[in-house]
């Protein structure tokens, strides 16, 4: 055995007895579990027009864009779907990627280097810390939601005459919380710096997003990013702001300079899921009051996004619930260590407007009963 071979030996065991072993199940098209596990939150990854607009972008432009934007890998797609993005985020440009976590890295490091002081949230998802150890900027990370101790940070980033950046996500995936985003970007304002919004949970289920609810879309110290996978049922993600950020990226993100285009399917599924949102924002509201639903059974406060986050004992006692959502027919996701930010293991479920009535009155008893028994 070599030395790398005894390596991943150890790490395997010590995964195995931590309980934090993660295995890939594979699904078929007709399986008929309830799905509370993924993130099509408005059920429109497999609306006819959606699924309709993807099949036919393959067959007019092929299966893949072809080569980086940079190249010939823009398509008219591209240049459509981010228009109508930006249209309806209330921003004045935008930029879209492969996918959201690559959105994130070419923000951050295309906007940001060893002179920048960035403030991150102690609970930002994995790409944006990430991102600020690819730009290798100066890190201070804050309490979660903590607006005084970001007050101190960028009044020391200020003094010390560098320039800032703070990071945030509009709504929190774990703990399924909004970010206090008109007291944070009133201090970016005072004290010239960035803050960029995550809008990946907030998006579609919140409209158009918690950024413009907070009147703050087109504010030029606001830079949001988005995915077009949750909501908007595709693959991808977008960078919106002004059109001098755009330009930005457009000449120093590495992540959309070297990276292939993203492709038409996905593309012209995201813009056909777009209209539906801006059509139906009866979906974004039933969304809401399920997840409200849910939480008032379970004695929980609702969270602002469809996520809501149960806390289990420990990472086993998540897994024996998940394992026996399973079995009454239900697949529900598990958050546990290193995933989540607190280190407490949780019940991962996703409301999903793409629920038959029928089903989720099921799920809701299930659900209701399992955590219970196991929690």
């Amino acid at each position: 055995m070599t030395g790398w071979e005894r390596w991943l030996a150890t790490q395997a065991a010590e995964r195995e007895a931590a309980g934090l072993t993660r295995t890939l199940s594979s699904r078929e098209v007709d399986d008929p579990t309830v799905d509370l596990a993924g993130n099509d939150y408005l059920g429109l990854a497999r609306d006819p027009a959606v699924r309709r607009a993807a099949g036919d972008a393959a067959l007019r432009w092929g299966s893949g864009a072809g080569a980086s934007r940079l190249v010939s890998g823009t398509l008219a797609l591209h240049d459509e779907l981010e228009s109508e993005l930006a249209a309806y985020l209330g921003q004045p440009a935008a930029l879209v990627l492969s996918t959201g976590y690559q959105a994130n890295l070419a923000v951050v490091t295309a906007m940001a280097d060893r002179s920048t002081r960035v403030l991150s949230d102690a609970h930002i998802h994995a790409s944006l810390i990430d991102a600020v150890r690819l730009a290798r900027a100066r890190l201070t990370v804050v309490p979660h939601s903590d607006v005084d101790a970001v007050r101190s940070g960028l009044a020391a980033a200020l003094a010390a005459g560098e320039r800032a950046m703070v990071l945030v996500e509009s709504v929190y995936s774990v703990l399924g919380d909004a970010a206090p985003l008109v007291e944070l970007a009133a201090l970016c304002r005072e004290h010239d710096a960035l803050l960029v919004v995550d809008e990946a949970h907030a998006l579609g289920v919140h409209g158009p997003g918690l950024v413009a609810a907070s009147g703050l879309a087109g504010q030029p110290h606001v830079v949001v990013t988005a995915t077009l996978s949750k909501s908007l049922g595709a693959q991808g993600g977008a960078v919106l702001g002004s059109g001098a950020v755009r330009e930005q990226l457009v000449n120093r993100a590495r992540p959309f300079i070297f990276d292939t285009a993203l492709a038409p399917a996905p593309a012209a599924g995201a813009l056909a899921a777009l209209r539906a949102v801006r059509a139906r924002p009866e979906l974004g509201a039933l969304v809401r009051a399920r997840v409200a639903a849910l939480a008032d059974a379970l004695g929980m406060a609702a969270p602002a996004g469809a996520v809501l986050s149960v806390p289990m004992s420990s990472p086993s006692a998540a897994l024996a619930a998940q394992a026996a959502a399973r079995r009454a027919g239900l697949r529900v996701g598990c958050f546990r260590p290193p995933s989540v930010p607190d280190g407490v293991s949780r019940l991962r479920v996703t409301v999903t407007a793409g629920t038959a009535e029928s089903q989720w009155r099921h799920a809701l008893a299930v659900l209701v009963d399992l955590v219970k028994e196991h929690q």
